[in-house]
């Protein structure tokens, strides 16, 4: 792989003009090629676009949220032939000098989708953020068995080949976690790597994350991602074994049929046997798929 050539810097915006700028040129200064996706802002973001030469820029009419900027972004880059995409943020949290350390990484092992792991600890990080985070980590954790410390950076480098032809059915903030959810299904090659975060003082910073709207819509992603690890990896074996009369050792997870590479495919095997054994659970998915229409 090409160290500059084959791979693109994805960037989705949204009214950040004071900050874009910085970005563009900071990326400019390592000479990647650079896609923009102008999501519908309605400060001064198409003005600054048109000071700059030498990018490529998607504008959409109409705000249709980050996920679906950045898919259109990652699918452009994809049909243009980019075998990766870095994907950073515009609102100034993150570094562009530290996207050298993503393509280092993506060099070394180029199937692996990379993501850049923030200093939780760091000064103004908000707490809104860190619980977040905290949250999609756990929870990642439980449907794909792989522990991570940041699973909510939009730092990331994609290897396109594997996310061409996938569908998703997020299209806002949520749909990072699920490119994350269903890339490590598919290839178990997710991984965090150290960069550094910078975020500006309260009311100088400008973020589009919804607290309740965002979080529940991250919740109610996981709920379903339970749901389909739980019928497609756990509800046929569970019958079997509930015919064959060995319930109790499925309980304590002892069956022969959760060795190997079925347990290795998606599900821990711890979580696996937490999860039937708490049948509660099955309450809170019915909850939070109740209240979706009125989101």
């Amino acid at each position: 792989m090409d160290k500059k050539g084959n791979i693109s810097v994805v960037i989705p915006t949204f009214n950040n003009e004071g900050t874009l700028g910085e970005i563009i040129s900071g990326c400019k200064a390592l000479q990647y090629d650079i896609i923009v996706v102008n999501d519908g802002s309605t400060d001064s973001t198409s003005d600054l676009l048109k000071g700059f030469t030498g990018i490529r820029v998607i504008s959409f009419p109409v705000n249709r949220g980050k996920g679906a900027a950045l898919l259109a972004g990652l699918r452009y880059a994809t049909g243009c032939g980019y075998s990766h995409a870095v994907t950073i943020d515009s609102d100034g949290q993150h570094l562009p000098e530290d996207i050298p350390l993503l393509i280092d990484a993506a060099l070394k092992e180029p199937d692996v989708l990379w993501v850049g792991s923030r200093d939780l600890s760091a000064s103004n990080m908000p707490g809104k953020n860190t619980f977040a985070n905290r949250f999609s980590n756990f929870w990642f954790r439980i449907q794909t068995g792989i522990k991570m410390e940041d699973t909510q950076s939009g730092f990331r480098v994609y290897p396109l080949r594997h996310i061409e032809n996938m569908r998703f059915i997020s299209g806002r903030y949520e749909l990072e976690l699920e490119l994350l959810v269903r890339f490590a299904w598919k290839t178990g090659s997710v991984k965090n790597i150290p960069v550094r975060v910078l975020y500006m003082p309260e009311g100088k910073r400008v973020s589009h994350f919804r607290p309740f709207r965002d979080f529940f819509r991250i919740s109610l992603l996981n709920t379903l991602f339970y749901t389909y690890c739980i019928t497609d990896l756990l509800a046929l074996p569970f019958f079997q074994m509930v015919l064959k009369g060995e319930y109790k050792t499925f309980r304590q997870g002892k069956h022969n049929s959760f060795k190997g590479e079925q347990c290795q495919n998606s599900f821990s095997y711890w979580n696996r046997t937490f999860l039937w054994n708490c049948p509660g659970m099955g309450i809170s998915d019915g909850i939070v798929i109740s209240c979706c229409p009125f989101f």
